[in-house]
């Protein structure tokens, strides 16, 4: 399965000086303002701030969905303005995987079948498919559940087969916007507890959107937005404290 494996520590993420704006009307209203970020391969980072602080708008550079106003970004030392369209779509298809709070799950496929449906799409067989959906389910602990439609699941389990569903392609990264934001504590711990696990275990880096304190405070290092630019930048306390 494609994915980078490069080793910890490594840049898998640089920007410098990213900047981003949208129009509205005449004006041109700054979103983000000379943003300088590196994200290492095997890293936990969480973003915070307020709403409107500029944190979405990052997470959708990251994850190649929209281009910055100027700046210059390397993704796993590719820089991206040089990319075609073609081409970021294939490094994010090969690198990153999503999590959103909302789920996204298709309501008339099998939690089985949204997980596959990534690898169908970058052309694998149905069966194939399927086989290595069968494992990231098993993983996210669903195994009893896979033939289950969404509507059938708990929010939890839901955003657990959203997990499985960005693990299936074995990204270097995953972004997860408010991943446990439409869940209760306990769902939520069991969440991030999953997503810490896969971090712990198969060194895969995550950046992680989140108002929630506790959550940002068990990743590696807590970045903050203000107004667009990066008021804080500093590591959480040491792994054996978080737990």
């Amino acid at each position: 399965m494609p994915g980078s494996r490069m080793q910890p520590g490594q840049s898998l993420i640089a920007m410098e000086d990213i900047c981003q704006s949208y129009r509205m009307g005449e004006q041109h209203l700054p979103v983000l303002d000379n943003i300088t970020l590196t994200i290492r391969h095997g890293e936990s980072c969480a973003i915070v701030g307020t709403s409107g602080s500029g944190k979405s708008t990052l997470l959708n550079i990251l994850g190649l969905l929209d281009q910055p106003a100027s700046g210059r970004f390397l993704l796993d030392g590719r820089d991206m303005a040089s990319a075609t369209q073609n081409e970021r779509a294939d490094l994010r298809n090969r690198l990153i995987g999503f999590v959103f709070q909302s789920f996204n799950l298709l309501p008339r496929l099998s939690a089985l079948d949204n997980v596959a449906l990534p690898l169908l799409y970058r052309g694998h067989s149905r069966h194939q498919a399927r086989q290595h959906a069968h494992c990231q389910i098993e993983r996210v602990g669903l195994a009893a559940r896979m033939a289950h439609l969404p509507s059938d699941l708990s929010g939890g389990q839901r955003q657990r087969v959203a997990i499985a569903r960005a693990l299936v392609g074995e990204p270097a990264l995953i972004l997860a916007d408010e991943p446990t934001g439409n869940l209760d504590t306990a769902a939520s711990d069991a969440v991030f507890a999953l997503l810490r696990d896969i971090h712990d275990t198969r060194g895969t880096a995550f950046v992680i959107v989140t108002h929630d304190p506790r959550l940002a405070a068990r990743c590696d290092r807590v970045v903050e937005l203000v107004d667009g630019r990066i008021a804080r930048d500093e590591p959480t306390a040491p792994a054996t404290e978080r737990r």
